[in-house]
């Protein structure tokens, strides 16, 4: 196994395609990238790891909704670039919009093939929840959607928005009003979210960069934030 492993060229590839197939129907669920580590964990753990790419960091197929997938197999393509991972998937659904596969809408007629078994979502946060609807609403022409009407808009609106919200929420706290700073609190959460959906940002990022401060004093990340830019300039000056 080794072996074959080591023909990928993860120098040239630091993201390669794995493609999800349900191991006894052979229907394709799902297909998602893989780096090196998440390739060893699949392969240690026996259960699919993938590597996001709006997250940023690897993650284990159904860590928040309990759906994994068990790996049965791994076959590599001909060119050693791509995976093949025969999978029984836990759980009726592979895609997190509830469907058992991925792949349901037909890029002729535009059809949807297959209805939503269940809400796959149930188990994610509000933020993931929100994130994912706003993802879908970039790619649809509901002119009565809210979010795709702001969208479309594009940046000058959305960012006004928030702004706007940010200003509200402000004078809610100064007025000392309990209910009113939750419900403006609400608002910006909103419009920042569908600020960081239009440039792709997955919010678990910013949860990522809560977490790595957790434990650093504010001084101490301030001032290793101004190195970084300092070495940034640097960088791009020379």
């Amino acid at each position: 196994m080794d072996n074959i492993i080591q023909k990928i060229d993860w120098e040239k590839n630091k993201l390669i395609p794995a493609i999800a197939q349900d191991y006894k129907s052979g229907e394709i669920l799902m297909l998602a990238y893989m780096n090196e580590e998440a390739l060893n964990l699949t392969l240690e753990k026996k259960t699919a790891h993938y590597y996001s790419r709006s997250k940023q960091r690897i993650w284990q197929k159904g860590e928040t909704s309990g759906n994994i997938q068990i790996v049965k197999d791994i076959f590599i393509d001909c060119d050693n670039d791509t995976l093949l991972l025969k999978i029984k998937q836990v759980g009726e659904t592979a895609c997190h919009t509830g469907r058992k596969s991925c792949f349901f809408t037909n890029v002729y007629t535009g059809e949807i093939d297959e209805e939503i078994s269940q809400d796959a979502t149930e188990n994610y946060s509000i933020s993931d929840k929100l994130y994912h609807i706003i993802q879908e609403r970039k790619q649809s022409d509901q002119s009565s959607s809210y979010v795709a009407s702001l969208l479309q808009k594009g940046d000058n609106a959305i960012l006004k928005k928030v702004v706007e919200e940010a200003g509200e929420f402000c004078f809610a706290v100064k007025d000392k009003d309990e209910k009113e700073i939750v419900y403006e609190a609400a608002d910006l959460a909103f419009h920042v979210l569908v600020a960081l959906g239009e440039r792709d940002i997955n919010p678990d990022r910013v949860k990522q960069e809560l977490a790595r401060r957790l434990g650093i004093g504010g001084i101490e990340e301030k001032s290793s934030r101004k190195k970084e830019y300092v070495k940034k300039s640097k960088d791009e000056s020379s």
